[in-house]
């Protein structure tokens, strides 16, 4: 199996999301920004381009985000979920060491300062 089919795609709320992950994230992983809502047409364009990637979705414990997660379950239920600490409710807020320790469990490789 070549490299290149096990691409993995984290798939987060917002932008300053994406910047928080990126920090702390030492693996090459694809990181896609749904802005909070996601259309029928966009998830099926989207799940198109995911087929075949490790996915995973990474959203803010919070009403939008569960109902964001939600939408994913339903329509790409081979996703993995992963979750921030409810106390810290968005992922842009989570410290960086928190969100290390849930993408390490994922086996994304993270940088050792955020461990």
């Amino acid at each position: 199996m070549c490299i290149d089919d096990m691409e993995k795609v984290i798939i987060v709320e917002g932008k300053s999301d994406k910047i928080k992950v990126e920090t702390v994230m030492k693996d090459n992983v694809e990181i896609i920004c749904t802005n909070g809502t996601i259309s029928i047409a966009k998830l099926d364009e989207l799940i198109e381009y995911l087929y075949d990637k490790e996915v995973y979705i990474l959203v803010d414990s919070d009403d939008s985000g569960e109902k964001l997660r939600k939408q994913f379950k339903r329509e790409l239920p081979e996703a993995e979920h992963l979750y921030i600490d409810r106390t810290y409710r968005e992922v842009a807020t989570a410290p960086e060491q928190h969100i290390a320790t849930v993408l390490l469990g994922a086996d994304i490789d993270v940088h050792a300062d955020f461990l």
